[in-house]
């Protein structure tokens, strides 16, 4: 089998859910000896010519190729733009090349493939992943909304049913899709997923005071600012302590004692680490697809406090943690104070489950599997 990935970024060279996806699929794929076309893009210091993210043995099955990404502009719509610049260039390059058997599009990345398969372009099956459809999913503010409305979501509904597949993590996702996207094509749910070294076999018990802990960058739909109204609201009741990872603002810290702030961790050692010594994790996000950071933390043994948004649903449940509504301050609130006074078997309980969930049903060994089993229905 043979299989084009269209990505606007693998990680380590640029930073992102959708591009760690993007890396493993890729990864695993070439473990089972499946082709893979990458087109992708840099946005590091990396020599990414030498993809040294991947092993000898997976290289022999990537073919990458490399292209240029329009540098972010000021103007809302330059995303947009800028995104379609860029399919415009990965097609150039995918049709002079061989053929494969299917195309795996994240994002806009087959914009204009798609648009030249409707003029009569002939090629293999598409199937597209917009991962979280945030555009569709609740904004944290009128702006953010207004640029959904007017900017994103009409190039969303050509580029989903012009598809030969939607892929989903599943969840609400699979909602979205249906309610907002007229007549969509076949829908494709697998669940994103992490790595077996991820597992932390021998995760701590629970101990006073209880570590929470927040990682991801201050953006306004990540929720940082209902979490930091409802620490500052408990801080004097309670005794706990609470880690901030990823690069925030120093006007958007809080100055309390108990709030300690680790900046960005690109070392996924370091990650681990910093997870293994903490009970909970904190996910407040107003929109989400299916968080990375929740399935490191689940592999790391940690409870989840986490949005009811995309595909979240699907991971955290009453067995390993609590769901809350996005955007809900009291809930934040409330759901904080529960695990502060939560017995400490019972989270105990609740890591267990999270661990257990996370090797049963989220190992990319399992996924890649899923994937081609999926995509050879289709061929």
């Amino acid at each position: 089998m043979k299989i084009a990935l269209f990505t606007d970024g693998i990680y380590p060279y640029v930073i992102g859910g959708m591009q760690k996806h993007s890396f493993y699929l890729a990864k695993y794929l070439a473990g089972k000896k499946v082709f893979v076309d990458l087109y992708h893009t840099n946005n590091s210091s990396f020599d990414i010519d030498k993809l040294e993210c991947f092993t000898t043995e997976e290289k022999a099955y990537i073919q990458p190729y490399v292209i240029p990404f329009l540098k972010k502009g000021k103007l809302p719509g330059h995303y947009v733009k800028a995104s379609f610049t860029y399919s415009e260039e990965i097609f150039d390059i995918f049709k002079e090349r061989s053929k494969v058997d299917f195309i795996y599009a994240k994002g806009f990345t087959a914009w204009k493939l798609l648009q030249e398969k409707q003029k009569g372009f002939v090629c293999s099956p598409v199937g597209v992943n917009f991962h979280g459809y945030e555009m569709f999913q609740k904004a944290p503010d009128f702006r953010t909304w207004l640029q959904h409305l007017l900017l994103l979501r009409q190039p969303v509904l050509y580029n989903t049913q012009e598809a030969d597949c939607l892929f989903s993590y599943g969840g609400k996702i699979t909602e979205i899709i249906k309610k907002n996207i007229p007549h969509p094509p076949r829908i494709i749910e697998i669940p994103a997923g992490i790595e077996k070294e991820w597992l932390n076999t021998m995760p701590l018990a629970s101990k006073y005071p209880l570590k929470f802990i927040f990682i991801g960058r201050y953006e306004r739909r990540k929720g940082i600012d209902e979490l930091n109204r409802s620490i500052e609201q408990i801080s004097a009741q309670y005794n706990f302590s609470f880690t901030f990872v990823g690069p925030i603002p120093m006007d958007k810290q809080l100055k309390l004692k108990n709030i300690h702030y680790a900046g960005s961790i690109s070392d996924s050692n370091e990650m681990k680490k910093q997870l293994k010594s903490h009970d909970v994790l904190i996910c407040p996000s107003h929109s989400e697809g299916m968080p990375n950071v929740i399935l490191e933390a689940m592999a790391s043994g940690l409870a989840i406090i986490a949005s009811d948004v995309g595909a979240v649903n699907k991971l955290v449940n009453s067995e390993n943690g609590m769901l809350i509504s996005p955007g809900n301050q009291i809930e934040i609130k409330k759901a904080i104070e529960s695990f502060i006074s939560m017995d400490r078997h019972d989270l105990d309980k609740m890591k267990e489950s999270s661990l257990k969930q996370l090797q049963d049903q989220f190992l990319w060994e399992d996924i890649v599997v899923k994937t081609m089993n999926e995509i050879s229905i289709i061929l």
